[in-house]
């Protein structure tokens, strides 16, 4: 697989980090307490699956609902199995723009502001999450655009991140990824509408959560449309140079070629991950042919499932069906 750097592609990464450097006041924190579980995804280990993904993290005593899955009311119910409260939860992540990251997003604000007004109160969305979609059909589709304005009736907002941020101490969203490597990680129909014009929908807005610790960084995905590869090399440039020690969640593999899953694995192995959970659109086998040629273990990579978890202190902890 030919991967080249165009020099268009290398003088958008030079603005960009221009600009972000400019602007950036990086704390300098290392995340200590980490832990992600998963609330929505295919494989359902307690609760309910769904093509969809969500998870709940907590760090550093603060909590960030990551996505809200694909039906309005199965993050709810997993919430409920788990014996699970999201009150106390005032961030919320949205990974990109499709249904099944998004879907769930007013059901669970309006059940946790009835009791706390500031519970998922604040959105943060990369730019172009709000841009029209265009079908194949031709049909105009602004969704999230009418969630938007839906949410912000329930006395909530929405952040545009046209950048890297930091949104608490050592947590950080890469914003909007440069498509250094021609991964493609996104299916090939519909485009969006942008000031240029309506074209291809690359997911343009898709974004990751990145947790700097002194163990190496820690990557939580939804999808991982911008490339798993592209992301990271992103983040080494605009935020830590350091090591990964783990990805987590959903990055498009699912429909990969051999090719591609090889090229992948060398590049994960080059940056040194050292555990992986592949989660919603990963793919089970790409998951386990990745396994093998990063040289991971049973331990140190697993297919997510509802209710499945990471934490910096023990790991992975998968569900019964995931081991």
């Amino acid at each position: 697989m030919g991967y080249k750097m165009t020099t268009r592609t290398v003088c958008l990464i030079g603005f960009l980090l221009a600009s972000t450097t400019a602007s950036a006041q990086p704390s300098g924190h290392k995340v200590a307490n980490l832990e992600i579980k998963i609330l929505s995804t295919m494989l359902a280990d307690e609760g309910f699956g769904e093509w969809g993904f969500a998870a709940l993290v907590e760090v550093d005593g603060r909590r960030i609902l990551f996505d809200t899955g694909a039906n309005e009311d199965t993050v709810q119910r997993n919430l409920k199995v788990m014996g699970l409260d999201l009150s106390d939860v005032e961030m919320v992540i949205l990974s990109h723009n499709h249904a099944d990251h998004t879907t769930g997003l007013l059901t669970l604000r309006r059940q946790f502001a009835a009791k706390t007004p500031r519970a998922l109160s604040k959105v943060y969305a990369g730019t172009g999450i709000l841009w029209p979609r265009i079908t194949p059909s031709g049909q105009f589709d602004d969704r999230v655009a009418r969630i938007k304005r839906d949410f912000e009736a329930t006395g909530g907002s929405f952040i545009d991140v046209a950048k890297p941020i930091e949104i608490l101490p050592g947590v950080w969203l890469t914003g909007p990824v440069p498509r250094i490597h021609p991964e493609r990680n996104w299916s090939n129909v519909g485009k969006v509408r942008t000031a240029a014009g309506d074209v291809e929908d690359t997911v343009p807005e898709d974004m990751t959560l990145v947790f700097q610790t002194d163990k190496g960084l820690v990557y939580l995905f939804g999808c991982g449309h911008a490339g798993v590869i592209n992301t990271l090399a992103h983040a080494r440039m605009t935020i830590d140079p350091s090591p990964v020690k783990a990805v987590i969640g959903g990055l498009h593999l699912f429909a990969a070629s051999d090719q591609h899953l090889a090229w992948t694995a060398a590049q994960l192995k080059s940056f040194g991950v050292q555990q992986l959970v592949g989660a919603h659109c990963t793919g089970i086998e790409s998951v386990y042919r990745i396994r093998d040629l990063v040289g991971l273990t049973r331990d140190t990579c697993m297919v997510g499932a509802v209710g499945a978890s990471y934490s910096l202190t023990k790991g992975i902890t998968a569900g019964r069906i995931a081991k």
